[in-house]
């Protein structure tokens, strides 16, 4: 029996979650040991020219172990390589942006509006100085309530986007796996897993056949 129950849950949470919201990762780097000074007086090191080194094949994918009937996935992967995954990170990365500059835009008006009472409360006559006090008030409450559609305006649409990707990607998931036949995928992000044999990753090919079915879709 084909069984994918182990991912439904947490599958398209983690992708969509994990690339949509959480920037690239750069590996850090050991810093070189310093070079030692050589003494006074002493000749200069010669150094001599570095040989051209030849780039590094990549290795070949390692092939599906046959008989296997267990294989994982990187759904990180699947999310930030498949045309639908980008589709939907320039989607929700616009209306992030769009309401980013709106806020920014709410916020200096208030902030004007502040300092321009601060600075002048003391000459102005008490019906003026209400006025002010009052129009600052009113652009404070603005931007808060602003704020906080904002967030649920890209909440919504995140939640809109994982129920996409999801409806798109199981079929996909289902259809690579009965192929195979397998009887469970893995997600290799939350299943716990810390080592398992390449040959096993089916990553490749679901983000294939995903943007395959996206291509069709659009004839």
């Amino acid at each position: 029996m084909r069984n994918l129950s182990t991912m439904r849950s947490s599958l398209v949470i983690v992708a969509i979650g994990i690339a949509l919201m959480a920037g690239p990762v750069n590996a850090g780097q050991t810093p070189a040991a310093p070079k030692p000074t050589p003494p006074a007086g002493a000749p200069a090191a010669q150094t001599p020219p570095a040989a051209a080194q030849p780039a590094a094949a990549p290795a070949p994918p390692r092939p599906f172990p046959e008989g296997a009937k267990i294989a994982y996935v990187n759904v990180q992967r699947i999310a930030t390589e498949s045309s639908e995954g980008q589709v939907a990170t320039k989607r929700l990365t616009s209306l992030r942006e769009e309401k980013e500059k709106d806020l920014v835009a709410r916020n200096a008006k208030f902030e004007e509006a502040r300092k321009r009472l601060e600075t002048s409360a003391s000459v102005l006559s008490e019906s003026v100085r209400t006025t002010q006090q009052k129009e600052v008030e009113r652009l404070q409450t603005d931007l808060q309530r602003a704020t906080q559609d904002a967030q649920k305006a890209v909440e919504d649409l995140q939640n809109e986007l994982q129920l996409e990707f999801q409806r798109k990607l199981l079929p996909v998931l289902s259809e690579v796996s009965a192929a195979k036949g397998l009887h469970m995928v893995f997600s290799s992000i939350d299943s716990g897993v810390v080592w398992a044999d390449p040959g096993l990753d089916i990553t490749t090919d679901i983000v294939k056949k995903l943007d395959a079915a996206a291509a069709a879709s659009k004839k």
